[in-house]
């Protein structure tokens, strides 16, 4: 009895982050909040970009798959390197407004060890996803999760996990998460969350 139920769980809980997301998407609002609370041990700046002190980090869960140009990514390959994860789907405002940010300091930034990589998602069409990377020359991989299985999963209770459309996450280099920014960010604010983590040593 229990084996059939669930796959019953996991249907509600992919239709509650589907019903969340679809809530909190596209707004590129700042909710102003400070200090973790419940346990999750990450404090959020006045710019609404929220960090985890290096002793309170914890590592995301699987984020591996098949990206929107068809081949196989596994993050955790990219241990050793600071790692940009930014969310984001083609049918959203804010996140065509970021992507020209994104690609600049992809690009300016590789060489330092910053890797970055998308997750394209709540796109049914992977076209509409591969038309956006091509319309904004995005040089990283995207994972395509429409049913936004890597979000729900991917991230464990507690941690900085994403909550919006778009969000982005900063892995430091030991593969954990070091912070996260539920908004469209500009160059200067994208900056801010990675080059801390690039000067750890």
């Amino acid at each position: 009895m229990s084996s059939r139920r669930a796959p019953r769980r996991t249907l509600l809980a992919v239709g509650v982050l589907t019903a969340a997301l679809a809530l909190s998407a596209c707004t590129g609002e700042n909710t102003g909040k400070s200090g973790g609370g419940g346990g999750t041990n990450f404090v959020t700046d006045a710019g609404g970009i929220s960090t985890a002190a290096r002793d309170k980090r914890q590592a995301p869960g699987e984020l591996a798959g098949e990206t929107v140009d068809g081949k196989r990514l596994d993050v955790a390959d990219l241990k050793g390197k600071v790692v940009v994860l930014n969310v984001w789907g083609s049918w959203c405002s804010p996140c065509r407004a970021e992507a020209p940010h994104f690609v600049k300091v992809a690009k300016e930034l590789k060489a330092k060890g910053v890797e970055f990589v998308g997750i394209n998602t709540r796109d049914p069409n992977k076209q509409s996803a591969v038309a956006f990377e091509k319309d904004y020359g995005v040089p990283y991989p995207s994972l395509y999760d429409p049913a936004g299985k890597l979000i729900l999963f991917g991230f464990p209770e507690g941690t900085l996990n994403p909550q919006a459309i778009p969000s982005t996450l900063v892995l430091d280099k030991e593969g954990r998460i070091a912070a996260r920014s539920l908004m469209a960010l500009n160059e200067e604010k994208l900056r801010s969350m990675i080059e801390p983590l690039l000067a750890e040593k």
